[in-house]
């Protein structure tokens, strides 16, 4: 059986998603609905269950005609794509997870997609819960690289996971006056906002990146209970923030910004350590940083594998064409109109 929710029914979506033992904030419906008003897609909640087996898993149904590519080409409300939520996702699955059990679960979710005018789903696995593994007989499963988490067991474990040399920039920029406070209000979120979009200036980042402000408003509604800002304050001025987010035993930085002037002092380094401390006082496991750009080992993930070493966490994709016909059609529609084909992208028709 395959049972669908979306954001008008909230209540019965965080229900839902509570009854799964290994749950993540990327699941529920308070973390997904700033992404909607960003304009990435209808959130939808999949649940599946069967006699042995339940499943989740949280998507972002896209409009295909909405595309630029193919906006005078198909209808509007035709075609559609799956894309799990920015950040991580991907099916939670309870009970029977043998392959007989998933191969039934594809089944259904495949006849369901076909049925709604799904062509295909992209997949970001959650590199902490390691849902990638045993998924093969419903998705390509694709190891794209890892990501790093901060383990919170003990003070001592986050301290001496971080290497040698942000340590002693920690211990300086400890010395020297910097502290870390965090809170949740109106005025502190005004704060990060404008110093993220300094921060996005200044990396020259594409314009997805840059959120509206009705995006935030919606996190410091939504998301009330479940994020906090950690920032650090030097001399009085606050140079650098991070929000982050927390549910079930995990954290996960979900942006960043420092002022340009103060990157020197490494306040963003100081802020991961002092907010893993926090999250090992309030029973937290684990602090997730993320890891580079696509998952390539580059100097973004070198930077936080600095901060815990030991850190192996795995970042996998999943892709799945429902429809080969409507897949077929699509790339002939960019083709046609000039387009070039990136046989890495997925799905095709979108590169």
């Amino acid at each position: 059986m395959i049972r669908v929710t979306g954001l008008e029914d909230q209540d019965r979506w965080a229900d839902i998603v509570k009854g799964f033992s290994r749950h993540d904030i990327y699941y529920l419906p308070q973390y997904v609905k700033a992404f909607r008003i960003h304009g990435d897609g209808e959130p939808l909640l999949i649940y599946y269950e069967s006699a042995d087996t339940r499943a989740i898993n949280v998507v972002m149904k896209r409009d295909i005609s909405s595309c630029a590519h193919f906006k005078d080409a198909i209808a509007p409300g035709t075609l559609f794509d799956l894309s799990t939520p920015y950040g991580y996702g991907g099916f939670l699955v309870e009970g029977d997870a043998g392959g007989d059990a998933l191969g039934k679960l594809d089944a259904q979710y495949g006849a369901w997609c076909r049925e709604n005018g799904i062509v295909s789903e992209f997949v970001r696995f959650h590199p902490v819960l390691g849902n990638y593994l045993g998924m093969e007989p419903v998705y390509e499963v694709v190891l794209l690289g890892n990501t790093v988490a901060m383990d919170l067991a003990s003070p001592e474990s986050i301290y001496y996971n971080i290497n040698k040399n942000k340590r002693n920039r920690i211990n300086k920029a400890l010395r020297e006056g910097m502290e870390v406070c965090w809170g949740w209000d109106p005025s502190l979120l005004e704060i990060f906002r404008e110093m993220y979009v300094e921060t996005m200036d200044r990396n020259e980042a594409q314009e997805y990146y840059y959120f509206e402000k009705s995006f935030f408003d919606s996190i410091l509604v939504d998301l009330k209970d479940s994020a906090l800002i950690f920032y650090a304050r030097k001399d009085g001025l606050i140079i650098s923030t991070e929000l982050v987010l927390m549910c079930n035993g995990q954290m996960h930085a979900l942006f960043g910004a420092t002022k340009s002037e103060s990157l020197q002092l490494s306040p963003s380094t100081v802020i991961s350590y002092k907010a893993a401390l926090w999250g090992c006082e309030n029973g937290f496991k684990t602090y997730h940083l993320g890891g580079g750009v696509g998952g390539r080992k580059d100097s973004l993930y070198k930077y936080k594998l600095g901060l815990n070493e030991r850190s192996e966490n795995v970042f996998a994709v999943g892709r799945k064409v429902f429809d080969e016909e409507a897949c077929g059609r699509l790339l002939e529609i960019r083709l046609r109109n000039g387009g070039t084909l990136d046989p890495g992208f997925f799905p095709q028709y979108r590169a």
